[in-house]
């Protein structure tokens, strides 16, 4: 087992070693142990239920509270020749039905799914008929009312769990206080988890508070900070509106960049996805509906135009 790991991290996802703490987290899964995984985003969390997925029979799911990431994730996979595919509302409901008769007949590795995805009692019914090896919720903290970013699908994941046999659980998450911890081991009705907490530390980032005076200034902060930097982002806005405002200001002063939000057409958002993972669009001004798990490197700056919540 331990050389058909190896010979898989090194084929399909291109590493020749495991980073601190993935072994024994791909080990506590494929002994059917619940886990909950607290690392920084960049880490390698995605790799610690991926790489199990390969060696276990039947499907693994991922639950994942964001569009863009799922395919982000898929993308990535597919590229790799892990069979791997989503179910979201991007897709029509004849694509749904297609793709879940696909899960049934073993097509796929890997299955990306929006909690939301389990309210519909049709695609319960025909994910029971599934093997399911591994379930595997990403940005767990979305289960707890004590997170930054509570989300009640996920409460129904317990349910889900318990209808599908309870598979062994990976609850994963760059951010969880020891409170949220708990509540994410109680939500989501873990057995006797194993708990591997790496912090959220990462010694390559700085953080830098920029002080302005007014709208105006904050867009010329901006544009002063493309000038010194190679500018390729994310920038961050807390509403549409200012997206959209802060979109128009980088175009009119000759700045390559794309709006993304959940109020955009589908196909406008995927356009706009597809041009920054591929380079040719190299600054995004988006709200939180474009997650913040993107993974890309060669990323200069992340900017908040408004404050956040939290750090």
């Amino acid at each position: 087992m331990k050389d058909e790991r190896s010979q898989i991290l090194n084929e399909k996802f291109h590493f020749s070693g495991f980073r601190r703490w993935q072994e024994e987290i791909i080990d506590t899964l494929l002994k059917r142990r619940d886990v909950v995984v607290v690392m920084p985003t960049g880490s390698g969390k995605s790799l610690c239920y991926q790489l199990p997925a390969m060696l276990l029979d039947g499907v693994t799911l991922v639950i994942s509270p964001l569009i863009a990431l799922m395919k982000d994730q898929v993308d990535g996979l597919v590229q790799n020749q892990i069979p791997a595919t989503f179910i979201n509302s991007v897709l029509t409901p004849s694509e749904q039905g297609q793709r879940l008769k696909e899960i049934q007949q073993g097509r796929y590795k890997l299955v990306y799914i929006a909690p939301e995805r389990f309210r519909n009692l049709g695609f319960m019914d025909g994910i029971q008929s599934c093997r399911i090896s591994l379930f595997a919720v990403d940005e767990a903290h979305c289960v707890s009312e004590w997170g930054h970013d509570f989300r009640p699908d996920y409460l129904r994941l317990k349910w889900v769990v318990e209808k599908l046999s309870h598979p062994p659980i990976a609850a994963l998450t760059a951010t969880a206080t020891p409170d949220v911890r708990h509540d994410i081991i109680t939500q989501l009705g873990l057995r006797q988890p194993v708990t591997f907490v790496a912090g959220f530390d990462r010694p390559n980032l700085r953080f830098q508070v920029k002080r302005v005076e007014g709208e105006a200034d904050k867009i010329d902060a901006i544009l002063g900070l493309l000038k010194k930097k190679e500018p390729r982002g994310i920038i961050y806005a807390a509403t549409r509106k200012n997206v959209e405002t802060l979109t128009r200001a980088l175009r009119s002063n000759g700045y390559k960049a794309g709006s993304y939000h959940a109020g955009m057409e589908m196909e406008a958002r995927k356009s706009v996805q597809e041009g920054f993972m591929e380079g040719t669009l190299p600054v995004v001004v988006a709200t939180n509906a474009f997650g913040m798990g993107i993974d890309k490197a060669g990323l200069r700056f992340v900017v908040h135009y408004d404050i956040t919540g939290s750090l």
